[in-house]
């Protein structure tokens, strides 16, 4: 239930101006023409329920902050548009992540988004329209116009993690006049209701637009449930020519079962069918997650003239988890049982960011410059709780018997702190077209990162410490002609104690680890625009990893995990009604030096967790006239190691999808076959432990019904 604090009180306010006008919210774009002028693009709504549906946007804000045509931006982007996540049918980012080559899953703790990019965790490397949110929840998409993945460290926008990259998440925002209801029902009692409302006034002074959804479900595995509601209003208003303001409030509530997976035994996960769960009898009233996420943000755009244009972004956010779980500890092989743990975890956050940027067309000695100028600043408070009992019950590992089990564990708290972080930086960056066939992209970011954590247990001592990191990228585009380009690029990102989690005692006393990214790159251009291509070759490094010393039980900086790779897309809108998307990814990674010892392994010399060295995904969708079409795809993901001393292997797998659809007069009836085969495999693991693997769906239905008026 939503609260009645600011934040609440926020979104009720930006609810209560929906029935009154509109304004046309601000969206700037960049040419790709090398003699563009120089005077800034008026302000104009584009949406993708707008415009034909396509596989292949051509611009992307992620990387730059300035809607910039990927053609020009020297790293890799990969944009998730709305077509794909509709033809797809994806409800979930794991949905989504899927489909991007690169991208490892992980069953995020079974409450959470979690996703590694090119083998390193990008468990707080989540945005929403370039504002972090890191709380650990699952995310909804009936909000999401497209999502938007940026390859290799990204902090000098963004400011602390990003190793591999960052998930940013587009959302749907007021402009058009336009309402849509979406039913959906599928295997396992699935059933969805979306809504998407819009509406903008005669005068375009203003414009309106809600979502939300309401989901119940069971699931695949034998305690699963779910229990959502998301609502999403936004308003967005004209207070001048030249000034746009955009409101946007947020609701989300998730309950579910916490489900970690299942055992190995002699080095793989244990043969059971994918529904056991290695939990409690009674795991809806004990073994569950409780989150809610409430948001409330605003962006001012101001035009001053061609040159200069002025944006504020705000959001401010609220977020609680209560979590109950029961997990495998440990297994002994020789009796076939697993030892049973349970825990609970309380998370309070709040937090903040306010995001002020300049950015100014101009030209010098004969060179176009786009300009951007920002400061960010930002607070977050961590309030977490944990209590632990270990060995709670002992059930077989083939044909577990579940315990009935309590929802309060009676230990005393192994954890129980505030953390507090705050953040002041300050960035510039330049996209230069420097003649006709070159481009550059120059930026530096530097950040002041205050950490500290208030202890409540006895006995244990507050701890505190500030990082300053200065976080650099360049990369220079050569461009022959209009339909191919050829990229360079370094990026260098820092990650510090409290990147996500609170400062601990064990690492107070550590600087961030530091990743560098060099990449070299093509992006090609087919039949019009409609279609690209992308390939990128890369060598990702980070340094200064935090490792257990075994001799110390301390953490210690000794760890170097390093990634050489390459990737490869093809993406867009073919001819004779064919649409395709694709994706091939080798990860050659390795953990260079540790001093870690896992499972009885040296760490050292092993491939990082839930890594595939291959992966790849093919989806292809066909109209066939009449209002018909069809589509399938597969998706392929190598052997991965469950754990760091790679005792345990996750085995490869490839799962075939299909589609079918009929579309007539703003009325869509879609058909969705998941794991169309019916193959057994594992989608994901922890990434720490090798008893915590998650079974993936076996072949299930979705019919889905929408209608636009």
């Amino acid at each position: 239930m939503l609260r009645k604090t600011p934040l609440a009180l926020a979104i009720g306010f930006s609810l209560g101006l929906c029935p009154y006008s509109y304004a046309e919210p601000a969206v700037s774009s960049a040419g790709s023409s090398a003699n563009a002028a120089t005077e800034l693009p008026a302000m104009t709504v584009t949406t993708a329920r707008e415009a034909t549906p396509t596989y292949n946007p051509s611009v992307a804000r992620s990387a730059t902050k300035i809607e910039a045509p990927l053609r020009d931006i020297p790293q890799t982007v990969n944009v998730v548009p709305q077509s794909v996540l509709r033809d797809q049918g994806a409800r979930s980012m794991q949905d989504v992540m899927k489909a991007i080559p690169g991208v490892g899953l992980s069953h995020g703790d079974g409450q959470r988004d979690q996703v590694t990019i090119r083998s390193f965790s990008a468990i707080s490397d989540q945005f929403i329209d370039g504002l972090r949110d890191d709380a650990l929840y699952f995310r909804d998409l009936s909000n999401i116009e497209q999502v938007e993945v940026v390859k290799g460290p990204a902090s000098v926008l963004y400011g602390r993690g990003s190793s591999g990259g960052l998930i940013n998440r587009i959302t749907k925002k007021p402009g058009i006049d336009r309402n849509e209801v979406t039913l959906q029902v599928g295997s396992w009692n699935q059933r969805r209701g979306e809504f998407d409302l819009a509406h903008t006034f005669n005068d375009k002074s203003l414009a309106i637009r809600v979502t939300g959804a309401v989901e119940r479900a069971g699931g695949y595995r034998d305690q699963q449930f779910l229990e959502r509601e998301a609502l999403a209003p936004s308003v967005a208003i004209k207070l001048g020519d030249d000034t746009r303001l955009l409101i946007q409030g947020e609701y989300l509530s998730d309950r579910r079962v916490t489900d970690f997976g299942i055992p190995a035994y002699r080095g793989r996960p244990v043969d059971v069918a994918p529904g056991t769960y290695f939990g409690a009898a009674n795991a809806r009233e004990v073994d569950y997650s409780q989150a809610d996420v409430s948001a409330f943000g605003f962006t001012l755009d101001h035009r001053f003239n061609s040159e200069w244009s002025f944006r504020n972004a705000f959001r401010a956010y609220d977020y609680s988890l209560d979590r109950n779980n029961t997990l495998v500890g440990s297994v002994n092989e020789a009796a076939r049982t697993a030892s049973l743990n349970r825990s609970n975890v309380r998370r309070q956050e709040d937090g903040y960011f306010n995001q002020t940027e300049l950015t100014q067309k101009v030209t010098l000695a004969g060179m176009q410059h786009q300009l951007l100028y920002g400061i960010e600043i930002g607070k977050q408070n961590k309030d977490q709780v944990f209590r632990t009992q270990n060995n709670v019950a002992t059930v077989s590992l083939f044909n577990p018997v579940l315990p009935v089990l309590p929802l309060r564990v009676t230990a005393a708290p192994s954890t129980d702190n505030r953390g507090i972080m705050t953040v002041t930086s300050g960035y510039v960056q330049d996209l230069a077209t420097l003649s006709e066939h070159w481009k550059a992209l120059v930026g530096m970011r530097y950040d002041r990162f205050e950490q500290e954590t208030r202890e409540r247990r006895p006995g244990q001592r507050d701890v505190e410490r500030t990082d300053s990191a200065w976080s650099p990228r360049a990369g220079l585009v050569f461009q022959p002609n209009l339909s191919q380009s050829y990229y360079v690029s370094y990026s260098k990102s820092f990650q510090p104690s409290a990147e996500g989690f609170a400062l601990a005692a064990n690492n107070a006393q550590i600087a961030p680890e530091e990743t560098t990214n060099h990449e070299v790159g093509a992006k090609f251009d087919f039949l019009d625009g409609m279609a690209s291509a992308t390939a990128s070759l890369f060598r990702v490094e980070r340094t200064n990893i935090k490792t257990t010393n075994p001799a110390t039980n301390t953490l210690v900086p000794l760890g170097v995990q390093r990634t050489q790779g390459a990737e490869l897309s093809f993406t867009g809108d073919l001819t004779h009604g064919w649409q395709i998307w694709s994706g091939y990814a080798w990860l050659d990674a390795e953990m260079v030096s540790s001093v870690a010892i896992d499972a009885g392994q040296p760490v050292q010399g092993k491939r990082p967790t839930l890594t595939p060295k291959q992966s790849a995904n093919l989806w292809l969708t066909k109209a066939l006239g009449q209002g018909f079409g069809a589509g399938a795809g597969l998706n392929y993901v190598g052997e991965r190691f469950a754990n760091p001393g790679n005792t345990v292997i996750l085995p490869g797998y490839t799962t075939v999808d299909a589609m079918g659809y009929y579309r007539t007069n703003g009325f869509d009836v879609q058909l969705n076959v998941m794991n169309l085969f019916d193959r057994q495999y594992i989608v994901s693991g922890h990434g720490s432990s090798p008893n915590l693997n998650l079974p993936g769906a076996p072949r299930s239905v979705q019919l889905t019904l929408r209608y636009a008026f």
